[in-house]
């Protein structure tokens, strides 16, 4: 089994049913160990639209990193994610964000998440749910989070 993080994300419509959505959604297909508290955020890029709810959660899984984001992209497509502006509102985001101690940088998969260390609504929640865990070329998380003050 792999351990990987999930960042999930809405600022559309019901913003806390959406999340928990997408979390049962995910559960019937991995299983899904710990999630974090939801935070409320500022966009980020385009910040002209809805603050986002934004959590994370822990899944074990025997999926491929691959296959994982093929059921995260699964989800969002259930949900109606639909794909407009790079940044712009959007009622339900999966980011795979951590696999394993992994690091792949291939067409249609960068992981870990190549923002994610610069980013402390996606920060905050890992280190809620592992304050040691350390992002493949980039450290601890508790480390990174504290970098952004």
């Amino acid at each position: 089994m792999t351990v990987a993080y999930v960042g999930l994300g809405s600022n559309l419509g019901s913003r806390r049913e959406m999340i928990e959505q997408a979390l049962a959604l995910l559960g019937e297909r991995v299983p899904v160990v710990a999630v974090s508290s939801l935070r409320e955020t500022d966009p980020v890029g385009l910040v002209e639209q809805p603050r986002f709810l934004n959590a994370a959660a822990r899944v074990d899984t025997d999926l491929s990193a691959r296959d994982l984001l093929g059921v995260l992209l699964e989800v969002e497509l259930v949900l109606g994610r639909e794909r407009g502006e790079r940044w712009g509102p959007r009622t339900i985001d999966l980011d795979l964000l951590v696999y394993g101690g992994e690091s792949t940088d291939e067409p249609g998969l960068t992981v870990p998440h190549p923002r994610l260390h610069e980013r402390r609504f996606v920060l905050a929640p890992l280190a809620e749910l592992d304050p040691g865990l350390v992002v493949p070329g980039r450290g601890r998380v508790a480390e990174l989070l504290g970098g952004l003050d």
